[in-house]
Order: structure tokens, then C-alpha cells, then sequence
């Protein structure tokens, strides 16, 4: 095999996942570095968007940003168990915290008795000293908690850092619950509004699915002050199509893609990033193979990595609804705004257009659709109106054809 060949296939369709080339986004890291700006945090980050849209690898994107302008960064993924109660979720802070500030020397001391070795001994904010000021701390969860950070804070001041940002993904996994009497997500909202008031720069970054928002709201509702929202949107065409060339742009890579071909993966990923890597990984794997067997070029394989996409991308969803849900989503599908925003009553006129099932009820719409969005499939903005809340469902919904209407 040749030098030329062993070009390795750029692309990475993986859940967050750095693209070989970052697209777009000029605009929402220059919004995030406004807020980098801030001497008094009047407001933290919200970063929404449907899966696909490379929430994560902006997150990812925006923590050089940061340091680049003195600040700190903490932060990993939410997973539902920091959200069980309010201590799992105050241990995942300190934890984070801890990371980045086990190397801030607080004082030295000697050791006691007597020593050959008598060097001075330095005492550091690590997860053990952390610990004990928030044990040390008198008063609720919420107090403690803000005890460690106000304690921190001028140590951070003292090494010239502007301040800590707390930058959590998926944080849609927040949640208050209470029948068990625990608050998590009020807790946090609670100690960094108090914190930000008092003028200590600790700011909050979190990113999610477009539900994230409204439970903030929900939770506590100066939440609708406190975070700038930043939606994320699919790239625009020009954008979509440097995110297919300038890969495979190098000298080496035997791979060229003539302009119908990158209007064809164009056509077929709408400018979603996480659909741009699998197919041009997809298209990129088949075209290298004809290269290697001196075959030539085939034509882009479209209803065979559709057919792909649908089986590794949608079906699992899919599988969550019964049939009726498959029915009332086949339904939605058929709205010309599917694609958008869509109401219950427009569903309910849809439905009653299809004479083989039993005509939906707005109550029922109403109780499908909360279900359907505990499923992850659909979710309610903060106007009533609801939306696919998967990339293209709409059009996988509409590609399983007349069997939807059948069950």
C-alpha cells in the first residue's frame, strides 16, 4: 500500500468528540468571552442545543478561552447520582474544586517533635482541607458550602487568577426532589447567586439539552436573570461544508470530494456536526477502500448510510415508544412545522385526518407528550410549544412510511 493511502480517516462521529475541524461557532465564543469580561458576575452561561449540535466539544472549546484570560476552570459531566441529594452534590464541588486548588500553597509549617528533617512542611487547599473548613462550617448545606468557596476566594485572588469557573455537561440531570426533601439544583443556584452578589467571581457554565433552561427557571426563577442563554443551531451551509473539506484537505489524503458530493452530504446531515463526522467517515471508508483496490470511485452510498444512521442513531430511541406513542409521533411527523415548533391542537387536527387509528383527545396528546418527553424524544420550550428533541427524527419517523399507520 502506498504512502498516500495510509491517510488516516480524519473524521470521529463519537459522543464529544473534537472534530478534525471546528466549524462555525465564531459568535458563541465571542458571547462567552463578554462574559469572561465581567469584573461583577451579573451573568453565568446556559449552552442548549439537541444532541449532535457539539455542545460538549464547545464546552471543550471555551476552557482555553478561559485560562487564556486568568481564570480557573472546574467542572466534569453531571450524572444523575450527583443529583440524588444535596451532600453528593456538594462533594462533586469540592471534589472539582479540589483539582485546582490543591497546588495553592495557604501556609508552611514544622514538623512537630524532633527531626532530622526539619524543612518546613507546606499546607495546601486539597480535598482534605476543603473537607474540614465545610465540617468546621456552622449552619445548612448551602452554608457550608458557600464557607469553602468565600474561604478559597482570596487565595485564588492571591495568585492572580480573575476567578473559578464551575463548567458542568449534561447538566439537564439536575433536579430538585421534593418528596425526599432534597433540593440539589436550588443549592446551586442559591450559593452562586449569594456568592456573586458578594462580588467573589465564581461562574457557573452549564450545558444541556433544551430542557436544562426551563428547570432552572422552574428551580428557581431569578434563574431567568442570573444566565445568559446561548442556543445552539445547526452550522450554516458555507460552515457545513468546510466541516466536510478542510479534513481531507492535506496533500496526502487521497480522498476528493467533488462539489455534488458535498452537496449530497449537505442534503443529508442539515448541517448537524455529529451527522457531518458519520457520514463523511462513512463515505470517506468506502471511497479509500475503491482507492486501495484500484477500483473506481462510486457514486456516495446515500439509502445505504441513511440506512446505517437509522439503525446506530435512531432505533434506540425509537424503541422506548409503544406503538400508540409511535403513531402520535408519526402523526407530528406529518406537520409541515415538524421540523420547528408544533402545538396539541395542531396534532390533535392532524390526527383526526387519519381515519385507521382513534382520533386523539387533547388530554391524551397532553399526557403522551409528557411521557414522550421523560423518553427523551420530544421536550416543551418555555412557550407551550413543543419540539423533536432528537436531530432529524422527523425524517426517520417519516422514512418508516405506512407501517406507522398500520399498527
Amino acid at each position: 500500500m502506498s504512502e498516500q493511502v495510509r491517510f488516516k480517516n480524519p473524521f470521529r462521529p463519537g459522543a464529544g468528540h473534537m472534530p478534525p475541524y471546528l466549524a462555525g461557532r465564531e459568535n458563541e465564543s465571542k458571547e462567552f468571552r463578554q462574559l469572561l469580561e465581567q469584573d461583577v458576575i451579573l451573568k453565568n452561561l446556559v449552552l442548549t442545543g439537541l444532541r449532535g449540535l457539539g455542545k460538549t466539544v464547545l464546552l471543550e472549546t471555551f476552557k482555553p478561552l478561559a485560562i487564556q484570560s486568568g481564570w480557573l476552570w472546574a467542572g466534569t459531566d453531571l450524572s444523575e447520582s450527583m443529583s440524588i441529594n444535596e451532600e453528593n452534590l456538594t462533594i462533586r464541588l469540592l471534589t472539582d474544586l479540589a483539582v485546582i486548588t490543591s497546588s495553592i500553597v495557604i501556609a508552611e509549617r514544622h514538623k512537630a517533635g524532633f527531626s532530622v528533617d526539619e524543612s518546613p512542611q507546606a499546607s495546601t487547599l486539597d480535598f482534605n482541607a476543603l473537607k474540614r473548613i465545610y465540617e468546621n462550617t456552622p449552619g445548612l448545606v448551602a452554608d457550608k458550602l458557600k464557607g469553602v468557596l468565600e474561604a478559597v476566594w482570596p487565595h485564588v485572588e492571591g495568585i492572580g487568577r480573575r476567578g473559578i469557573i464551575f463548567a458542568y455537561d449534561e447538566a439537564q440531570n439536575l433536579a430538585d426532589h421534593a418528596a425526599r426533601d432534597q433540593f440539589p439544583l436550588s443549592l446551586l443556584l442559591d450559593v452562586f447567586q449569594s456568592l456573586q452578589r458578594k462580588g467573589l467571581r465564581f461562574m457557573l457554565v452549564l450545558t444541556g439539552l433544551p430542557t436544562l433552561f426551563a428547570k432552572l427557571v422552574e428551580a428557581r426563577t431569578f434563574s431567568e436573570r442570573m444566565f445568559h442563554q446561548i442556543f445552539l443551531d445547526p452550522l450554516k451551509e458555507e460552515e457545513t461544508k468546510d466541516a466536510i473539506r478542510k479534513p481531507i484537505a492535506a496533500k496526502d489524503c487521497p480522498i476528493k470530494l467533488a462539489n455534488e458530493s458535498v452537496d449530497a452530504i449537505c442534503a443529508i446531515t442539515r448541517g448537524y456536526p455529529y451527522f457531518v463526522q458519520y457520514v463523511c467517515r462513512e463515505v470517506y471508508d468506502v471511497w479509500v477502500q475503491a482507492v486501495e483496490t484500484r477500483q473506481p470511485i462510486p457514486q456516495i452510498p446515500v439509502a445505504e448510510i441513511i440506512g446505517k444512521l437509522d439503525a446506530d442513531f435512531f432505533s434506540g430511541r425509537w424503541s422506548k415508544a409503544t406503538d400508540r406513542q409511535r403513531f402520535l409521533l408519526g402523526v407530528i411527523a406529518m406537520l409541515p412545522n415538524c421540523d420547528s415548533e408544533f402545538t396539541v391542537q395542531e396534532i390533535v387536527e392532524s390526527g383526526l385526518n387519519v381515519a385507521q387509528q382513534r382520533p386523539f383527545s387533547s388530554s391524551h396528546v397532553n399526557q403522551m407528550l409528557a411521557t414522550l418527553t421523560d423518553a427523551g424524544l420530544i421536550y416543551k420550550n418555555r412557550h407551550g410549544k413543543y419540539s423533536f428533541a432528537v436531530p432529524l427524527l422527523d425524517e426517520f419517523i417519516q422514512r418508516q412510511g405506512k407501517n406507522l399507520f398500520n399498527l
